[in-house]
């Protein structure tokens, strides 16, 4: 069987231009036709007027009216074609007819007998068209077919000699209409050609509109569109990321509910159609949208932190056509605080294979001493492993943190402290009496306090590096509270001006650094990029800590003569109490 092939359709801007043609066609021919009629009407009267004119001067003639005056007298035999054929009323007709040109003039008694006709063989004969209003001594013109044929005719009354009451017969005078539709051609020439100068005008408006149209389009057909549109929603509302589309020139056409969700969470205001510069959105999205490539790359917005990308967007083709860009914006601040979980998890982990290799060396060190037969050997060297602890951390008085896993993720802490030259330990004013209940914001806050002092410390110029830790836990009737101090043997914090060392100015500075994208980091051994990553932290573990209703903020900005930087930070709700459990004491220092 073959297969029958569908007929292509036409692209849709050929159909509107078809339909554009169609319709100016129309209206020029309606507007021509229109024109075409009034004209002729207008030539009509104007004949009519003509007719009226010439009848009106034969009518009043002292001859027409005398000789008419007569015939009408006469008995009706008396009026053959023999006799009127070459009567004064005829040849005066035809003098007539023939000087203005006239179709006809005719001239009959009272009665409607012809006695003056272009045609001498229906003389004496009635006319063919009513005479009545002229016989009633009333003036008519029409439009009217005869015995000549169709013309636009006047009809007056004729009255006797010196009695302007008496009529004794009426003139007929007129202009045939085939004369009148000849002289329409003069007029109609500049219509024809203002029709064509119309026409050719619409087919170029409609070919430069179908031209446009496709560009606006992108040549694409309105089911094509149709599906793209369908497919934009689907797509910009089924995504929890942030899309934002701006135009070539600046302007955004596309910023869906993710957008506004992670970017102005508190604007009702509608972002299409307006330029980016003007919109009030986060000033990273304008270097987004000025390079042909952005990111990806991590911003604070508000209180999440972000990844923005950006891509340009081209319509494809042999022409490729820059349509503008598309930046993302993804959410990333839980995964933030996941990720400084999972470093610590992470450091925790290497921790613990270092010590379970120790442990494990201990445990041949029993075994030989037992296979020599030394037992009381074994049992001291037992004894001395219980009494300092099966794991050995850096960190000397973790004992006093209480709670093992704050133990676990310190000593490991101290472990990437020692290995890079800093010494971690804890104050003599901690005191723990509970255990914490929210390892995720406490690991995110403290372990970002950690990460900024070792890296402050190693950066440092003091000859004996460290970092110092201190833990309290308030137990009050608003509820329970840990308080964090982190300290280190760095520069402190640089001041907010270039050479200004003011109180103000480290205030200035000291709020700085919590800034999005603020960053401190010095230059450290190995390391290529030192601000690679850097400047989110801050921000973000204020922004965790102020959402339980506390707060990180810096107690001392420090200098390079004393010590480096002090961070305080309160976080309510992360520890629970353990009552009647003993407070640990620390140990006494050799």
């Amino acid at each position: 069987m073959k297969q029958v092939r569908p007929t292509p359709r036409l692209r849709f801007s050929t159909r509107v231009l078809l339909l554009q043609l169609g319709v100016v066609f129309a209206v020029v021919l309606i507007t021509a036709g229109t024109f075409a009629a009034l004209t002729y009407q207008r030539l009509g009267d104007q004949a009519e007027a003509r007719a009226l004119a010439v009848a009106r001067a034969v009518a009043s003639g002292e001859d027409v009216r005398r000789e008419t005056a007569a015939l009408a007298t006469s008995p009706a035999s008396a009026l053959t074609p023999a006799s009127l054929a070459h009567g004064p009323l005829q040849l005066g007709a035809e003098s007539t007819r023939e000087r203005t040109g006239a179709f006809f003039v005719v001239i009959t008694d009272d009665t409607g007998l012809r006695l003056a006709h272009p045609n001498p063989a229906l003389l004496g004969q009635q006319v063919s068209t009513d005479p009545s209003v002229a016989l009633g001594g009333g003036e008519e013109t029409s439009q009217d077919s005869g015995t000549l044929g169709h013309s636009a005719r006047a009809k007056v009354p004729v009255y006797a000699p010196g009695a302007e009451s008496d009529v004794v017969g009426e003139v007929s005078v007129g202009f045939s209409s085939d004369d009148i539709a000849a002289s329409l051609g003069p007029n109609i020439l500049p219509l024809a050609l203002t029709a064509a100068m119309s026409l050719v005008l619409g087919a170029l408006a409609s070919t430069m509109m179908g031209t446009r149209l496709r560009r606006l389009t992108l040549g694409l057909e309105p089911e094509e569109i149709a599906g793209l549109a369908q497919d934009q929603e689907a797509v910009l509302r089924g995504v929890d990321e942030g899309v934002i589309g701006v135009s070539e020139n600046g302007t955004i056409t596309v910023f869906n509910q993710g957008a506004r969700r992670l970017l102005a969470p508190d604007s009702t205001a509608d972002f299409g159609g307006i330029p980016l510069s003007h919109s009030g959105l986060p000033p990273f999205l304008l270097a987004a949208a000025a390079g042909s490539e952005y990111g990806p790359s991590e911003h604070v917005a508000g209180d999440r932190v972000v990844i923005v990308s950006a891509r340009p967007v081209k319509l494809d083709g042999d022409d490729a056509r820059a349509l503008g860009k598309v930046i993302m914006v993804r959410d990333r601040t839980e995964v933030q605080a996941l990720t400084r979980q999972l470093d610590a998890v992470n450091a925790l982990g290497t921790a613990l294979r270092a010590q379970r290799h120790e442990f494990a060396n201990r445990l041949h060190t029993v075994a030989g001493l037992l296979d020599l037969e030394r037992a009381a050997e074994a049992r001291d060297y037992v004894s001395a492993i219980m009494s300092n602890g099966p794991l050995r951390y850096p960190a000397r008085d973790l004992g006093m943190l209480g709670d093992p896993y704050l133990e676990a993720f310190i000593g490991a802490k101290s472990i990437e402290a020692q290995e890079r030259g800093v010494e971690l330990r804890i104050g003599a004013d901690t005191l723990m009496r509970g255990h914490v209940t929210d390892p995720q914001d406490v690991t995110a806050v403290l372990g970002n306090l950690l990460d900024n002092a070792i890296l402050a410390a190693v950066s440092g110029s003091a000859a004996q590096k460290w970092v110092e830790v201190e833990l309290l836990d308030d137990f009050s009737a608003a509820g329970a509270t840990l308080h964090l101090v982190v300290a280190d043997s760095g520069e402190g914090l640089p001041p907010a001006g270039a050479s200004d060392s003011s109180a103000d100015a480290a205030v200035d500075a000291s709020e700085l650094i919590f800034a999005a994208g603020f960053s401190t980091a010095a230059a450290e051994p190995g390391v290529a990029d030192p601000i690679a990553g850097h400047g989110v932290g801050l921000a973000l573990i204020r922004h965790l800590a102020r959402r339980r209703g506390g707060d990180v903020w810096v107690a001392d900005a420090g200098s390079p003569t004393t010590h480096g930087a002090v961070f305080c930070a309160r976080l309510p709700g992360v520890v629970s109490a353990v009552p009647d459990e003993a407070v640990p004491v620390p140990e006494e220092k050799p």
